[in-house]
């Protein structure tokens, strides 16, 4: 999937379970999100800024929220986020960090770089459930964001 098809909730998880349980609290949630699940930092940039001519924004609807694990194969999630929110067109994105760690060096760095949220993974079944829905109907459907700049062609 390139980032030309609708897509509502980018998720950047490398944990297939972590992931299942993700997808399945937010249509839990009856969200009904065109969700798009990248499965290391790579494949997320990928996603959002393709290689070629095509740019973020230019005949592409960047998503509305990406949920960002940090320990990820490849390219971690502070670097994942370290782009999106350097460039002026995915910015705006809000990012949710979901994580399992708990370092202090991790949530100081992300909100250093502009994180608009950083939750850590509850073990609790039903408590993982609650939580992901909850974010997902805040980020996703009550948020709202300002406009995103399409770049001149």
């Amino acid at each position: 999937m390139a980032a030309t098809e609708e897509v509502d909730i980018l998720l950047v998880e490398d944990t297939d379970s972590d992931a299942t349980l993700t997808m399945r609290a937010l249509r839990s949630a009856q969200l009904n999100q065109r969700i798009h699940w990248a499965k290391d930092g790579a494949e997320a940039l990928e996603f959002l800024f393709p290689q070629g001519d095509e740019k973020p924004g230019v005949d592409a609807r960047l998503p509305k929220l990406v949920l960002l694990d940090i320990k990820l194969p490849k390219i971690d999630g502070i670097e994942v986020l370290r782009r999106i929110k350097s460039d002026e067109y995915t910015q705006p994105i809000p990012v949710v960090v979901l994580t399992s760690s708990g370092q202090e060096q991790d949530l100081v760095e992300t909100y250093r770089l502009g994180v608009n949220s950083y939750i850590t993974k509850p073990v609790a079944f039903d408590d993982f459930m609650r939580v992901v829905a909850e974010v997902g109907v805040y980020w996703a459907v009550l948020n709202k964001v300002p406009y995103q700049p399409t770049p001149m062609l």
